[in-house]
């Protein structure tokens, strides 16, 4: 349930706090004021998406937070907020601000996630349902989602979905499997004959780079040899001016003087391993230089060698060093299809057993939409009486096509059928021609199928187009509805908000300048005079409010009786003085 509310800087909205609630809440107000602001703010905690045009003309960014107590929550929201590591305790924050760039961040108990993540808990949290919605109800998609959430078989349906998957992936397999068998041995000797030239390569790991280097070395080795023989001289062949002669010089001339003085005994160790390594440094020349007199039959192979490794690359179109991969890749592929007629045969299997499972699962997916469709028709038609269309029927069609191509939803095709007038044939609700009567058949199916959740139910405008009886009757309905739980609901109707437990009257005030909407909480003297400016027009007379007092006096008599009826004294009472603010 939603408990708390608060709003910056949306729209026209400037700063509104509101503490929400259970029972049937109305907004009313003057047609502009803003109510179904409130409604796109709540689409924006759910998820919605937003842009810039949300912020609030001259400000940096807008914001919606609400807290939701978790009392009662479902389980299925307690378990997604363990998943996704935030700390869920009685209460949940949720918040979102959007900059003025555009530009839009989410936050979970104070924790950032994704605007996802936000989407996902708003499914939870909120049903919001507008008052076009009875557009998308024509089509159906929709229409299968309504019977699968009136049916509670959402999970059932993510299984058949995961059962799609699993078939439509092996059948993918399959298909590319049996399209490689069909031209088979011409691609094994093809494969035979590449791996045969690859392997016979014999390129071990690092060996190109090995390769280069060596012939680089090659191609320089006149170079090297001489500046390995100056190196060499300067070290150590040259006698009268050698490196080495230098040190052996220093030597006799400072071992005489160590008797002399003592601290020359630091310097000799010092000449000693200098001599020592010039030494062996003459040999590691000496021995290079040998090396590279040997070498000179080595360049015209290490040639070789790397244009052989050229070859190969361009043929196979892949780096030199990407072939060790290459061959790799082509050897699994030449051992997949030698196995192909195996491998297919047991795909095949698979296949089989794949798409049995799934329409098992399918089958019965289908006859709970069959048992969920008859009470969903049951409880539609019954309502239809009560909603001005009395002798009118409504059927949900669930058709089996086991011959079908597996879908991710099943095998039924679900047709929404509606007959407005006793004697008439259902027809497809697509076909329905009155969009008054759709638009109350829509009322029905919602309230119907949200009757079946708990979660904090929002119902914009979606008595457009009734009046009368018809009205008071669908505020009846979402009274009741606002009994088990909690209904927002914008309404222009009074005898809707007459049967509100909590009613918020929303503002539209201007300067002349700057424009901003406010909210307030209505007592019941406060709500005399809404109710009767409903009734009324510029000229609110004491006839209108008599005749408010009175609507709010039914509505209470009309709840008491009907909670006696269903064997329950208790009623939701009207609010306490406002708990609204404004800013």
């Amino acid at each position: 349930m939603l408990t708390h509310l608060q709003i910056r800087d949306f729209a026209i909205v400037d700063a509104v706090e509101l503490e929400l609630r259970a029972g049937l809440t109305v907004l009313t107000g003057e047609t502009g004021a803003g109510k179904s602001i409130i409604v796109d703010a709540l689409q924006l905690l759910a998820g919605g998406r937003a842009g810039a045009e949300a912020v609030r003309h001259g400000a940096e960014r807008a914001e919606v937070a609400g807290t939701f107590d978790l009392a009662q929550a479902p389980r299925e929201l307690k378990q997604w907020l363990e998943e996704q590591s935030v700390g869920a305790g009685p209460e949940l924050v949720v918040r979102r601000v959007i900059g003025a760039d555009g530009r839009s961040r989410a936050y979970l108990n104070g924790q950032s996630v994704p605007v996802q993540s936000l989407r996902d808990a708003g499914n939870i949290l909120i049903d919001i349902h507008g008052q076009h919605e009875f557009q998308s109800l024509t089509r159906a998609g929709p229409q299968r989602d309504l019977l699968d959430g009136y049916g509670a078989l959402t999970a059932l349906t993510s299984q058949v979905g995961i059962a799609h998957r699993v078939w439509l992936g092996l059948l993918n397999r399959t298909l590319d499997l049996d399209s490689k068998a069909r031209d088979r041995d011409a691609r094994l000797d093809l494969l035979r004959y590449q791996v045969q030239e690859l392997e016979g390569l014999h390129l071990k790991d690092g060996e190109l780079t090995s390769l280069a280097e060596e012939s680089a070395r090659l191609a320089n080795r006149g170079r090297l040899a001489t500046g390995a023989q100056v190196a060499l001289g300067e070290l150590y062949d040259n006698d009268a001016a050698s490196a080495h002669a230098g040190v052996a010089r220093a030597l006799t001339a400072l071992r005489p003087l160590l008797a002399l003085d003592a601290k020359l005994g630091t310097t000799l160790p010092l000449l000693e391993e200098a001599a020592v390594a010039i030494r062996e440094a003459a040999r590691e020349l000496e021995r290079y230089g040998e090396a590279l007199d040997v070498d000179a039959a080595r360049q015209d192979e290490v040639e070789r060698r790397l244009a052989a490794v050229e070859e190969l690359s361009r043929k196979h179109r892949v780096p030199a060093a990407q072939l060790p991969e290459r061959t790799g890749q082509l050897r699994r592929e030449f051992e997949e299809l030698e196995h192909a007629e195996l491998d297919l045969a047991q795909l095949r299997k698979e296949l089989a057993a794949a798409l049995e499972g799934y329409r098992t699962q399918a089958l019965d997916l289908s006859g709970k939409r069959e048992k969920a469709a008859r009470a969903l028709a049951k409880d539609i038609t019954a309502r239809m009486q009560t909603l001005g269309m009395s002798g009118g029927r409504f059927e949900a069609d669930v058709t089996q096509d086991g011959n079908a191509e597996p879908t991710q939803n099943g095998i039924d095709r679900i047709e929404f059928r509606v007959s407005a007038n006793p004697g008439s044939p259902p027809r497809a609700l697509a076909k329905v021609a009155s969009g008054g009567e759709l638009a109350r058949l829509s009322l029905a199916v919602q309230v119907s199928c949200a009757a079946q959740e708990l979660r904090c139910m929002v119902f914009d405008e979606v008595d457009a187009g009734i009046g009368g009886a018809v009205a008071e009757i669908v505020g009846r309905e979402l009274r009741r509805l606002g009994e088990r739980g909690q209904v927002l609901c914008v309404t222009h109707l009074p005898q809707v908000a007459c049967q509100a437990h909590h009613q918020l009257r929303v503002t539209k005030l201007t300067d002349g300048r700057t424009t901003r909407t406010t909210l307030a909480e209505l007592t019941t003297p406060e709500r005399v005079e809404e109710l009767a400016r409903m009734l009324g027009g510029v000229e609110v007379t004491d006839k209108a409010r008599e005749h408010a007092r009175d609507m709010l006096s039914a509505a209470e008599r009309g709840a008491t009786a009907t909670a006696s009826r269903d064997g329950s004294g208790d009623t939701v009472r009207a609010p306490r003085p406002p708990a609204a603010r404004r800013r």
